[in-house]
């Protein structure tokens, strides 16, 4: 018993570490300067990390000083958790499936609102969310950065932009403008190829902010984002399984053990009983 106890405490100290990436990436998420404009998963994530990291400490307590009612409510607990784990891997996985770039004569790859999935589609169509969105990223400096990096056009068309930079920082690419800077762009005579080409302002307040690009590009940037923590949230299920059916079998065979040596003392007691009862009936000479 005291050995499957020690078991399942040290296998619950794993399960403390493993709360650790989880965590660790509900921040990562919370860091990012796309991600903390648009607060969707990042909360969710760390404190999921937490309460897996608060009932492995349960398990701990419960493994070491032999208290079975919270090893009991460790396992129900760890289960409950694995699984909503389990759905928040699958439900980021089946957002994020879809939405691709496409070529446009240039090196950065351009997207289209479309092409993601509905649910994260909602998550910018409203008016008064994509508000508060376009002021979160008109505040940060990343668009000016482009200038400090890109001087000239052709250094600048073969630049590998990241989504938000290619949406929001510059006017979509058939629209036909003129490069003067990264930020910087003249209009053509016809610019109604895409309702985006009217949306371009060269006021470093406004850029392509309104634009759908825009919209699109932080799509693309929450897709390849999540999709990271998704796969880093993914190895750290399978290792909590792991772990928790190793806890299931060091619970099993702690019991076992218990009922085994409740047994083998009933047995003792019961054979010393009957071994004084022959005592008594030879001393007396009742046989």
């Amino acid at each position: 018993m005291a050995l499957s106890n020690n078991v399942i405490g040290a296998i619950n100290f794993v399960a403390m570490l493993l709360s650790i990436p989880i965590i660790g990436t509900g921040i990562w998420l919370a860091n990012q300067p796309d991600s903390s404009c648009v607060k969707i998963f990042q909360w969710p994530v760390i404190v999921l990390g937490v309460l897996i990291l608060v009932v492995a400490i349960a398990g701990f307590i419960g493994g070491f000083w032999r208290i079975p009612w919270l090893l009991i409510a460790y396992l129900v607990a760890m289960l409950i958790l694995i699984i909503l784990l389990a759905c928040l891997v699958v439900f980021i996985y089946m957002v994020t499936i879809r939405g691709s770039g496409h070529l446009e004569s240039r090196a950065y790859l351009e997207y289209h609102v479309e092409d993601f999935s509905g649910w994260l589609q909602r998550r910018v169509r409203s008016s008064y969310k994509w508000e508060r969105i376009k002021a979160c990223l008109s505040s940060a400096d990343m668009c000016a950065q482009l200038n400090q990096s890109y001087t000239m056009a052709m250094d600048f068309f073969n630049a590998h932009l990241t989504p938000i930079e290619s949406g929001c920082c510059k006017p979509p690419t058939e629209c036909g403008y003129t490069f003067v800077n990264p930020t910087n762009w003249i209009s053509p005579i016809n610019n109604i190829a895409d309702p985006d080409c009217i949306q371009w302002n060269n006021d470093q307040t406004q850029l392509c902010y309104s634009c759908n690009s825009c919209k699109a590009g932080l799509l693309a940037n929450l897709k390849q984002e999540w999709r990271k923590a998704d796969i880093i949230l993914l190895i750290t299920l399978i290792a909590l399984v792991c772990v928790y059916l190793v806890g299931c079998c060091a619970f099993r065979n702690a019991k076992t053990e218990d009922v085994f040596k409740r047994y083998k003392q009933r047995l003792y007691v019961r054979t010393s009983e009957l071994y004084e009862l022959q005592v008594v009936v030879v001393q007396y000479g009742l046989v």
